[in-house]
């Protein structure tokens, strides 16, 4: 009899590529309070609302009536995120107490569980200088509201998890065949459509953050639940590429790929940083996407030291960012439409079409 894995938010890009991932070797409950797509890979699908005691155990309900109370893994990736910066009570709400409540339930349920699985972010730490790298035992110190609510989270696990076992999976920023990571993308839609604002940026151009294949991010992720069994009782895992591009090495890479010229990158002031990026986001039918917390952070560099995961889960990524960038980018140049479309943003009137 196959074991059940339990993943909430599993409507979600990283949740649908980790029930398939799965389903060959598990019964995959999925729990949201999105539908899933109708070929979703899910032995059963469930609404869930982690924010409504009713809805957590009655869904938990359902499972234990449907497969019994031994779950090999829970696959927590339900949470809220709002990259524009600003505090909001949903960090708290969906974040921190619904993990709080659905752990509640599952122990009040009386489930047995291997493992809780919790994805975190690499942006529970510090950032350190370039050149230097972060691992496990680096210090803590969430600067925005995102990584504070996860950081706030690990520790809700810790008070609430009781016998069952946990892995904290801080995962660096997740990009696709397509893009996807928010940062990137709107780098790239800078420079493509030729914005101004595009040769200034506010930090050391020399800092960069890690990011992770969504393809590698699941693989970390099934391993996890593969090794369950075999991890510490508290395991804290960095998943990430180690060796991220720095700001100035991105954006000449875009640059010349896409028009053919490296892209001058021109400091600027922070403050002068900050007060351009107010003013965009308040002007008549503007809405900036860079923040003032974002220039706040423009020095911060993640390089990852990743021992961990490779002698915990034998995992390290197949993809390296550098050499998925182009097709990316060529992407961009061919389709340009139809990248703009994929990454869930609007083709700036501006912008050029398909390149010769």
């Amino acid at each position: 009899m196959r074991q059940t894995v339990v993943i909430t938010g599993s409507s979600g890009l990283l949740g649908e590529a980790l029930a398939e991932r799965l389903g060959p070797d598990f019964t995959v409950v999925g729990l949201d309070v999105v539908a899933p797509s109708e070929d979703a890979p899910i032995d059963l699908s469930l609404h869930f609302d982690v924010t409504s005691d009713m809805s957590v155990r009655d869904a938990l309900d359902r499972i234990r009536m449907e497969y019994g109370r031994n779950l090999a893994a829970v696959v927590h990736l339900a949470a809220y995120y709002d990259f524009g910066g600003d505090p909001s009570p949903l960090y708290d709400e969906v974040t921190v107490e619904g993990t709080r409540r659905l752990l509640r339930h599952l122990r009040k349920q009386d489930f047995a569980l291997d493992r809780f699985v919790f994805t975190s972010t690499m942006l529970v730490h510090g950032p350190v200088k370039p050149g230097d790298r972060i691992d496990e035992d680096s210090p803590l110190d969430a600067r925005w509201p995102y990584p504070e609510s996860k950081l706030d989270t690990e520790g809700v696990i810790r008070e609430e998890r009781g016998d069952y076992p946990s892995a904290f999976l801080r995962i660096a920023g997740v990009y696709t065949d397509h893009g996807g990571q928010p940062t990137l993308v709107q780098q790239i839609k800078r420079i493509h459509s030729q914005d101004f604002n595009s040769f200034f940026f506010p930090g050391d151009s020399e800092a960069g953050q890690a990011i992770v294949h969504l393809d590698d991010a699941v693989d970390a992720i099934v391993r996890t639940v593969e090794r369950r069994r075999d991890l510490p009782e508290e395991a804290e895992i960095l998943i990430g590429e180690p060796d991220p591009m720095s700001y100035a090495e991105l954006q000449d890479e875009i640059g010349e790929h896409l028009w053919g010229a490296e892209w001058p990158t021109i400091r600027v002031p922070e403050g002068m940083a900050k007060a351009g990026a107010w003013v965009q986001d308040r002007v008549p039918g503007g809405d900036s996407f860079i923040k003032p917390y974002m220039i706040e952070l423009a020095d911060d560099h993640y390089a990852l030291d990743i021992s961990r995961a490779r002698e915990l889960l034998d995992w390290e990524p197949r993809h390296d960012f550098r050499a998925e960038l182009p097709g990316i980018l060529d992407q961009v140049r061919e389709n340009p439409e139809e990248w703009y479309k994929k990454n869930g943003l609007d083709m700036p009137e501006d912008a050029v079409g398909a390149f010769d």
